[in-house]
């Protein structure tokens, strides 16, 4: 029975990660290149330092779970990063609007409570 949960959890790491990891590509590879506001500013922390925590949400900390090094904490980037796109940027949307954002939340706060498993570099 461990076994299958390890690799449930190896499922649900690399899929939701990669998935996610797609919206941070983009942005990272921007802010290489010089954007410095690849993320907006949604709750007035400066352009720069929002940009800088949405590619380490999106890009840094998938990167992270996939591997499986240290997930719990990496899934809790994600996991603002969600909220604040689904309370705050979408916050005067329908449901709709925010499904996706409320996705991600979900999944990646369920890989912040479980962990990696067995298989990842935690081996928890």
């Amino acid at each position: 029975m461990k076994r299958n949960k390890d690799l449930g959890l190896l499922i649900l790491r690399v899929g939701i990660s990669a998935l996610f990891l797609g919206h941070g590509i983009g942005k990272f590879l921007d802010f290489v290149n010089g954007n410095t506001e690849v993320g907006g500013d949604p709750i007035g922390l400066g352009g720069l330092l929002s940009s800088i925590l949405v590619i380490i949400a999106e890009f840094i900390a998938p990167v992270l779970i996939i591997i499986g090094l240290k997930t719990r904490i990496a899934a809790i980037f994600p996991v603002i990063a969600m909220a604040v796109a689904a309370f705050v940027v979408h916050a005067n949307d329908s449901l709709e609007d925010k499904e996706m954002a409320l996705l991600y939340m979900v999944g990646f706060l369920a890989i912040s409570i479980m962990g990696a498993g067995r298989f990842s570099l935690d081996k928890r």
